[in-house]
């Protein structure tokens, strides 16, 4: 699954959410600067980051809220939802109690997270250019996102190799909504950063795994036999 196991994962980062450690608060301190990390070298482990959203939002830290850093939690979020297509969002929101969640309970932080899940419901609904709109139409938005270092070109990134997987042409004005960006920006990003060649306002994707066309080969191996099986027990049944 995107974002679970990163190659970039120390080796100390392992044995602490692979063994005991990942039951020890004093974990939180190391796991909170390996989170920081990612967020600065532009890749995710979620693996390790729900580990630190376990211990951040267990028991012990609900009774102490001061241990509770509202920007872990919304950065955990905010890295998860650069992995979509992808339950990582929910499998991160699943893990913090309601009791956190509640409007009244801490702040401003329910809002924060209301506003992601409705970031992340458009990007796994491939709602591209609502996403950009939603993204610049708070201010809240930015500050949320602010931590996690080219966050939108993670998500323009994103966009363009989902793109590729399904199709083979793509007018440029449909993918510069998609991405974000006007006509000249997208160009230079689908010409510079993609590598993709525009023909007459066509963006040309390269053939790949995905968007190549396969012929699929559909075998019925019932015969005659078979069939009257099933009639004679329709009939015993009903008789």
């Amino acid at each position: 699954m995107e974002g679970e196991d990163p190659q970039e994962r120390p080796d100390y980062i392992s044995s602490i959410i692979n063994g005991l450690e990942r039951y020890n608060p004093e974990a939180v301190g190391t796991l909170e600067d390996y989170l920081r990390a990612q967020c600065e070298q532009r890749y995710c482990d979620m693996n390790a980051n729900r580990t630190l959203l376990k211990l951040s939002t267990n028991a012990r830290y609900q009774l102490n809220p001061d241990r509770l850093k509202d920007e872990v939690i919304t950065n955990i979020l905010v890295k998860a939802m650069t992995c979509f297509p992808s339950p990582q969002f929910s499998l991160a929101l699943h893990i913090i109690p309601p009791s956190i969640l509640a409007p009244t309970s801490r702040g401003e932080l329910p809002e924060a997270i209301s506003k992601l899940r409705e970031l992340d419901t458009q990007l796994q609904g491939a709602q591209y250019a609502r996403f950009w709109a939603t993204l610049d139409s708070d201010d809240l938005y930015a500050d949320l996102v602010a931590d996690i270092d080219g966050f939108e070109e993670l998500i323009r990134i994103r966009t363009a190799t989902l793109a590729s997987h399904a199709f083979r042409e793509i007018e440029i004005s449909v993918l510069a909504e998609w991405l974000g960006l006007d006509e000249a920006a997208a160009t230079k990003f689908v010409t510079e950063t993609a590598g993709w060649k525009i023909e007459d306002g066509q963006v040309k994707v390269p053939r790949n795994a995905e968007n190549e066309a396969k012929k699929a080969e559909v075998r019925e191996d019932v015969n005659v036999e078979m069939f009257s099986r099933i009639v004679r027990r329709a009939w015993e049944e009903t008789a």
